[in-house]
């Protein structure tokens, strides 16, 4: 085996990993799951009213960097002066760091 291998091996583990902590699949289930559906495709009553992206056949998730998509989790989105998501400006930087790499592997 190649260290190109090795390398991918790796990223594809890390993945597996973050996306199978039962703990970060909860935490997505009570935070994230009612919009954005279990799955990431926001087909959920308030998902389709809210008209959120569907992260299983769009590119939004992909033209974000974690960075970015950190501070969606933490601060919310508003848009026309409403609230389209709120924040959890609760949760802990690593919580929202595997958040992120949970809704990565949707």
């Amino acid at each position: 085996m190649n260290l190109g291998h090795v390398a991918i091996a790796s990223l594809f583990f890390t993945v597996s990993v973050a996306s199978a902590d039962p703990a970060t699949a909860t935490l997505f289930q009570g935070r994230c799951a009612a919009c954005h559906g279990k799955d990431g495709a926001g087909q959920t009553p308030a998902g389709k009213k809210l008209k959120v992206s569907d992260w299983t056949k769009t590119d939004k998730a992909k033209s974000m960097t974690d960075a970015q998509m950190e501070v969606v989790i933490e601060k919310g989105v508003k848009a026309d002066g409403k609230v389209r998501m709120p924040g959890f400006a609760t949760l802990t930087p690593e919580q929202r760091k595997a958040l992120v790499a949970h809704v990565r592997t949707l």
